[in-house]
């Protein structure tokens, strides 16, 4: 990413962990990884409906909601960053920016890559690249061209690092100073995606409960993928600092800043999400609607802990409450997405889903060739930050 301005103490090189890439964690990622290609090969030869248990009445289950509206969120730790860093110049943050780009950019590609696994006639997916065929009143055309687009720049974004392990600091320098134009690419698109997210679930009206079925749902996914962003941001620092024997101590004082922006937004979300159903007059559905209403109140209890937890300035510096609260962060954004997407949505008593043991299973795959990839880069390429200098 380019350089913005910064205190010459804030200044830190980025460096590879090293390291041996072969270990019990990535062998136990790889064979899970290995048994998804195995029921992948499955649904390739077989169709779906081998390996799958969506129906004409849920024509897309766990691998859609886990891939596209899941997995996008979980990367959007470049695009927050890159809000904080380039939009509102808070440059003592930079060095945290290239992990966060690096858990984007494989979050994206993978989520992308993986479509063509939800497609039915997937030997189609080039239709979305043929003028011919682009419906430009469909939101899935606009999150299919904006996530396709949107990897390109991350991809571009990230180059400057392979220029860093290649020494060609000249290089990167040049490319840095056109890089604001690609900077700016990926900060709009993803803001466009994400709450076109919710846009989907718009569309399909009374087929979604009212405790989420609102207008406010594309706003409402925007806030919660700037809160994925940021919790992702230390969920993954503090795994980086146990897994590779890191010091987070220098790194503590900007997470807990970072928390205390994302405990801000996830207040108003919270704040729309209950006076949006009061001005809706549904609030008495919060406990008439059987186990919608426990998936509710579960997602709520989650997504209040971190406000809670990060309330007071002195929680706020202690990792203790900073990694449980973007845990429970990720976790509630999760349900909140499944629930919205699959337990809110009734297409009446003749249908119903639950992911088989493949999909599970093909899923579980697909976050493990994510945490492989991540691993390999870290240990090979100067992503995480150094010592000041």
């Amino acid at each position: 990413m380019t350089d913005v301005p910064m205190r010459p103490s804030l200044r830190r090189r980025h460096a590879a962990v090293g390291g041996r890439l072969v270990g019990g964690l990535t062998i136990a990622l790889a064979l899970l990884a290995g048994i998804a290609v195995y029921f992948l090969y499955q649904r390739f030869v077989y169709g779906l409906g081998a390996v799958t248990n969506i129906n004409n009445g849920y024509p897309w289950g766990i691998w859609v909601v886990w891939d596209v509206i899941i997995a996008t969120g979980f990367a959007c730790g470049g695009y927050a960053m890159a809000l904080i860093v380039y939009i509102f110049n808070r440059g003592e943050f930079h060095h945290l920016v290239r992990s966060a780009l690096t858990a984007s950019v494989f979050g994206y590609s993978l989520g992308g890559l993986s479509v063509l696994i939800d497609l039915g006639r997937y030997w189609n997916f080039w239709h979305i690249l043929s003028p011919a065929y682009v419906n430009v009143g469909s939101v899935m055309f606009e999150v299919a061209a904006c996530i396709t687009l949107y990897i390109v720049v991350l991809w571009i974004e990230f180059f400057p690092t392979f220029l860093d392990w290649l020494g060609r600091h000249g290089l990167e320098r040049a490319f840095n100073r056109v890089l604001f134009l690609f900077i700016g690419l990926g900060v709009l698109l993803p803001s466009m995606h994400q709450s076109s997210l919710g846009s989907l679930l718009v569309v399909m009206g009374y087929q979604i409960h009212p405790l989420w079925q609102t207008p406010l749902l594309p706003l409402l996914f925007l806030l919660t993928a700037l809160c994925m962003g940021y919790a992702i941001v230390i969920f993954e620092a503090t795994l980086a600092a146990v897994g590779f024997s890191r010091d987070i101590h220098e790194e503590l004082p900007l997470l807990s800043k970072i928390g205390k922006i994302m405990a801000g937004i996830l207040l108003v979300f919270l704040a729309l999400r209950f006076g949006d159903l009061a001005w809706r007059g549904e609030l008495a559905r919060l406990f008439d609607s059987g186990q919608r209403s426990v998936m509710f109140w579960i997602e709520i209890a989650l997504f209040a802990y971190p406000v809670l937890a990060l309330s007071t300035r002195s929680s706020r510096g202690r990792m203790s409450r900073l990694f449980p609260a973007a845990a429970s962060m990720l976790a509630g954004a999760v349900l909140y997405r499944i629930d919205a997407y699959l337990v809110a949505y009734d297409r009446g008593p003749a249908w119903h889903y639950f992911p088989s043991a493949p999909e599970i299973t093909v899923t579980l795959g697909v976050i493990a060739i994510e945490v492989l990839a991540y691993i390999v880069f870290v240990r090979k390429f100067p992503i995480l930050p150094g010592r000041p200098v």
